[in-house]
């Protein structure tokens, strides 16, 4: 898709998108903070998906082409961060963690109108400084490269909760286990079955947003059981599903 410069129709500082909404490729001279304050964004970029549930911030530095989409009806919550600042962030496009102090920030740049001059700035360079010791948990997927390997991160794509092996998958696309598995950590930087958890908690994350239950989520996802997805969910999210879902609750209150 090309890319574009033009300003995304979305609210300024604040505003709720409805599920499914989409923002095409486009970039920024300034860098950009996405905040969720409920429902779930993925920001897509020629590097991979990056997921960020409400208790997630995405990061996107000037210049880089991505995209949006909105799962749940959400929250959003947009800060335009300078250019003079980008500087104390990460290069690179990432999702950080919310500690509450940089939400009730984040919540207070996006709903409330600067009253004394320098105020919006100050409350800002605060955000700044937070995400600037706050750890990346980016629930990040990458995308490979190389041609056999797409093809086998494809087949995945399109139905992952298949129980299905990388041998097998190998002899899908002619290549076999040892390349693919090699492919894996060179090009993606993480194992087989780590890429493919990280891309089933991206559907789980659509899944309870969606308000389906931990049970059925396991079920469609890959899971064999409700315990395996509590445990590899609370490990790369933070929180339970359980606890994902009762924030969502609160905060749709």
């Amino acid at each position: 898709m090309p890319e574009s410069r033009q300003p995304p129709p979305t609210p300024l500082r604040g505003g709720w998108l409805p599920h499914g909404f989409h923002l095409g490729a486009h970039s920024h001279s300034q860098g950009q903070l996405v905040y969720p304050a409920s429902g779930a964004l993925a920001t897509t970029t020629e590097r991979g998906t990056w997921v960020a549930p409400a208790n997630r911030v995405t990061w996107t530095p000037p210049g880089y082409a991505h995209s949006h989409r909105i799962y749940g009806r959400t929250d959003v919550r947009l800060v335009v961060v300078p250019l003079e600042l980008c500087g104390e962030l990460v290069a690179h496009p990432s999702v950080f963690a919310v500690s509450p102090l940089l939400r009730e920030a984040l919540l207070a740049l996006t709903d409330r109108s600067e009253v004394r001059p320098g105020v919006y700035e100050r409350l800002r360079a605060v955000v700044v400084d937070e995400l600037a010791v706050a750890p990346e948990q980016s629930l990040h997927l990458p995308e490979p490269r190389d041609d056999r390997l797409r093809a086998v991160t494809d087949l995945l794509h399109a139905d992952p909760g298949r129980a299905v092996t990388l041998a097998e998958l190998g002899r899908t696309v002619g290549a076999s286990e040892r390349t693919l598995s090699r492919l894996f950590h060179t090009e993606l930087g993480m194992s087989f079955r780590r890429w493919r958890t990280v891309l089933r908690i991206h559907h789980a994350l659509i899944y309870l947003t969606d308000g389906r239950s931990v049970t059925d989520t396991a079920m469609e996802c890959g899971w064999s059981n409700p315990t395996s997805l509590i445990e590899a969910f609370t490990e790369v999210v933070g929180q339970t599903p359980g606890r994902y879902q009762a924030e969502l609750r609160d905060d749709a209150k």
